[in-house]
């Protein structure tokens, strides 16, 4: 299990021409589960995402200080199995490391179960995903406004 975090102002993830989901200030983040994980690595996962220190602290101005529950921010979290895309050999990348064909379903139980241990840990109006707010396996667009700091 992986993931790639983006600090944003804002994100959504857009479905047939419909925003399902959106946030204001806080994290997006790629979940990606292979066929190796199981719940176990849910919770390492989760407080990592949630502990994580990618914030200024406002009162001193100082980088990397605090993390998106300091900063009371939202999680948009969007299931991307081509994180463990394999794309070392040649140039097509080979899927077989993902659950997104051949274990289809145990992904979709894997990823709602993060979700909600996400909820648990933090604020569950503050996370927003798929099972919910979305559709598992769909065409997405996602969009985002990156916070970047000089």
């Amino acid at each position: 299990m992986g993931a790639v975090l983006q600090r944003v102002a804002s994100a959504s993830v857009t479905v047939d021409g419909a925003v399902i989901s959106e946030i204001s200030r806080g994290l997006m983040v790629l979940v990606g589960i292979g066929t190796d994980d199981t719940i176990a690595n849910i919770e390492v996962l989760t407080n990592k995402i949630l502990q994580i220190h990618v914030f200024d602290d406002p009162a001193t101005g100082s980088m990397w200080k605090q993390s998106a529950k300091d900063i009371n921010g939202d999680v948009l979290c969007v299931s991307q199995f081509m994180l463990f895309a394999n794309t070392h050999k040649g140039n097509k990348p080979d899927f077989h490391r993902t659950t997104a064909t051949h274990l289809y379903q145990k992904s979709k139980e894997i990823y709602a179960l993060f979700l909600e241990r996400m909820g648990k840990i933090y604020k569950p109006e503050k996370i927003k995903g798929q099972p919910a707010h979305g559709k598992f396996g769909a065409m997405m667009n996602v969009s985002l406004t990156n916070e970047v700091r000089d």
